[in-house]
């Protein structure tokens, strides 16, 4: 296992911003022997304490950050100027020997794809987006890659837990398409396989490479929920009203194939609106995912 033992040692790769992405990603970089640091808002378990500034000059905060091959940026970077700031900061106070500069790589969303049809990583996206605009910034001033991912699941974080958040009415299930997603253990190891084999100027749609169908996934659980209540209502594990909640929710799955004529689950996916084809990144990475379909 190497880990970074002060800022002064060149690392693999430094970790922006170690939050949800990273309780996957720094098992797998001690598991490769990958040598990574860390940074935090607070410095908080070992990590080193950064915070960007988009609108400051002060060179302090990265002249603490150790010099790195591969550079993760986590947080989302919006706009104009603060992909190009970032970088000039960091490499104005990093200097190889060889001056060769760092891989740049930025986690994105994949809401800058809107078109409700099959999309990729070369497919047209809203380019006045935020998000997009800022990754376009970095691409084109560092030559960095960016890795655009789907919803975001594992360990606590788990789909059937949005639907309450996601559906509050029939009218919500309705307008419910299709659902995309990546297990964090699968970000880890594109960001490892990215590191590996760097991408210049790339930008990449990442997925379990699954179209999942709100409506048949909302089914599912309501059922598996049912069945689970069926043994465990006599020990008061599951309340009524969440009871209560999987039959309305079963219902209006079923009210609504009647209503729009949708003989089967799971829809057909030219139905669902937005779908995304995570193909790409995988197959030139020469690995695939491996969490499966979530549950």
């Amino acid at each position: 296992m190497q880990i970074l033992k002060s800022v002064d040692e060149n690392v693999n790769l430094l970790i922006l911003g170690a939050g949800w992405t990273s309780t996957f990603l720094i098992p797998l970089l001690k598991r490769e022997q990958i040598k990574y640091a860390a940074t935090t808002r607070n410095g908080r378990d070992g990590t080193i304490p950064f915070e960007f500034d988009p609108r400051s000059s002060d060179t302090g905060p990265f002249e603490i950050l150790p010099l790195a091959e591969t550079v993760l940026i986590t947080f989302p970077l919006q706009g104009e100027g603060q992909a190009k700031h970032l970088v000039s900061m960091y490499e104005s106070t990093h200097q190889k020997p060889d001056n060769s500069k760092p891989h740049f790589i930025q986690l994105g969303a994949t809401s800058i794809w809107t078109a409700p049809k099959w999309q990729d990583e070369s497919s047209p996206y809203e380019r006045n987006h935020s998000r997009a605009i800022a990754e376009d910034e970095l691409m084109a001033c560092s030559e960095g890659a960016v890795l655009n991912l789907a919803g975001l699941y594992g360990n606590a974080r788990q789909p059937r837990d949005w639907i309450d958040r996601v559906v509050k009415s029939k009218s919500d299930l309705k307008g419910k398409g299709a659902l995309h997603v990546i297990h964090g253990e699968d970000v880890a190891r594109a960001v490892v396989a990215l590191h590996r084999n760097f991408t210049p100027k790339k930008r990449w749609l990442l997925t379990d490479m699954h179209v999942y169908d709100w409506w048949d996934l909302a089914q599912d659980w309501a059922i598996q929920t049912l069945q689970r209540a069926e043994s465990d209502i006599d020990q008061g594990d599951i309340p009524i009203a969440k009871i209560e909640r999987q039959r309305e929710l079963l219902n209006w799955v079923g009210e609504l194939m009647v209503e729009e004529g949708v003989k089967a689950l799971p829809r057909d996916t030219s139905s669902v609106g937005r779908a995304l084809d995570g193909r790409g990144f995988w197959k030139t990475m020469r690995i695939w995912p491996i969490q499966g379909r979530i549950r």
